[in-house]
């Protein structure tokens, strides 16, 4: 390994076909440039869509009432019903899986149309939610400003609001302090306690989240005479609970206190986002292994070059080969030679395609932060270091037994065959 005329011996094979020996090993840069690149691009799609989901909980789901499709217990077909303030705690009781319980309800949406909030000369048009504390759990926001809802404004059915970015901006002069300000929806007044802005992006119910409005869900039902209704139920299961199991104890339960079918199976509306997750984490993991599929064929074409090289200068040293056995070399020594050689090519090869492929991911990464591209779909390329590295082992025992085939034929050639060899 560390014999100086052995290497002066590598060199002087290498430069002496230079174009041999450059496409030899651009054929290895290309293939782990490519397999870098491929790996950055699919981490960049992965962290694109993960962050639209921000924090919110991947293992939630949601309920809400349909019409019924088979009559029961008396009941007609095509009757509706409504959750109530009674299964809330019915849930928490019987249904011990559940982590958060956050019944929702939504007075009026952004998209109606409507100027629905008011404050002195300005008015807007913004979706109102009533909501418990457990929904920023659910879904957090960034609090940038006072606080969100709190069970006390529950209990005693404040008229407290929190704010959107987006309705501040609207509401509120720049240099205002919005906290503790009185604002006006439906004629009805409420101090502003909270402005938030929302740490996710793709899940959204009833609008834009910078232009909602939370108030106490009890105070919506109050103020505005929603009597006992609730909209619909977000829920998370306890760690290591499959939600999908969480969310058919839920739908089951709340048939039999709302006398529904067993089998009626369109009188729920329900989202599962955990199993939303799990398909979108199981098509990025079938991405990263096409990328692997391929990448790897690419670099095995490489590879396969490299040992075919080998062969041809096995070949062109076969008199060499001879005069060496002749006076003692030893099989070893030989294919440690011709091993060595293949090995070196591979690795600086390597060594530059998985430089420059990491370079251009992180070229890439800092356009997009500098220039401040926003895309939704496509975010902060990047490589795992141990994964690159993992790569780069695996190129250099690749070239290792690259080597080995060419190596055997060398030491198969006989002293007096080789010294024969008309080239």
């Amino acid at each position: 390994m560390f014999d100086r005329d052995r290497w002066q011996e590598i060199f002087h094979t290498l430069r002496k076909n230079k174009l041999r020996t450059f496409m030899t090993a651009f054929g290895v840069f290309w293939g782990i440039f490519m397999l870098i690149i491929m790996l950055g691009s699919g981490a960049g799609l992965e962290n694109g869509v993960s962050s639209g989901m921000g924090k919110f909980a991947t293992n939630s789901f949601f309920v809400w009432t349909e019409r019924t499709t088979k009559p029961y217990k008396g009941f007609p077909r095509g009757r509706r019903y409504n959750f109530s303030n009674d299964d809330i705690q019915a849930l928490r009781d019987n249904i011990p899986e559940i982590e958060y319980l956050a019944p929702k309800m939504q007075g009026w949406s952004a998209g109606d149309g409507s100027n629905n909030t008011i404050r002195k000369d300005r008015t807007g048009a913004f979706s109102i939610f009533g909501d418990y504390p457990e929904w920023n759990k659910i879904d957090p926001m960034d609090i940038i400003e006072g606080r969100f809802i709190n069970n006390i404004d529950i209990k005693n059915r404040r008229k407290v609001a929190v704010i959107g970015t987006r309705v501040r901006e609207v509401l509120f002069e720049p240099d205002e302090d919005p906290i503790g300000e009185n604002i006006q929806i439906q004629g009805i007044y409420f101090q502003v306690v909270g402005v938030f802005v929302p740490l996710n992006t793709n899940i959204s119910f009833g609008g834009e989240k910078e232009q909602s409005i939370f108030i106490p869900f009890t105070t919506l039902q109050k103020t505005y005479n929603y009597g006992d209704i609730v909209g619909w139920f977000s829920i998370t299961s306890k760690d290591d609970v499959p939600a999908s199991l969480v969310e058919e104890k839920t739908i089951k339960f709340l048939a039999q206190r709302h006398s529904i079918h067993p089998d009626d199976e369109e009188a729920f509306g329900h989202f599962n986002l955990e199993e939303n997750y799990k398909q979108m984490k199981g098509l990025f993991t079938g991405i990263s292994g096409l990328i692997w599929i391929v990448g790897i064929g690419t670099l095995l074409a490489g590879v396969i070059g490299i040992s075919n090289i080998m062969l041809v200068i096995v070949k062109e040293r076969t008199k060499e080969i001879g005069i060496q056995r002749a006076i003692g070399a030893t099989p070893m020594n030989v294919m440690s030679q011709i091993v060595i050689e293949s090995v070196f090519l591979t690795s600086i090869a390597g060594y530059f395609g998985l430089a420059v492929g990491v370079g251009m991911v992180e070229g890439i990464n800092y356009a997009l932060v500098k220039f401040n591209v926003d895309n939704e779909m496509f975010q902060r390329p990047e490589v795992d270091f141990n994964i690159a590295i993992t790569a780069l082992l695996i190129l250099i025992a690749s070239g290792a037994l690259a080597g080995i085939i060419p190596a055997r034929r060398a030491v198969r050639i006989k002293p007096i065959d080789a010294l024969r060899d008309e080239q």
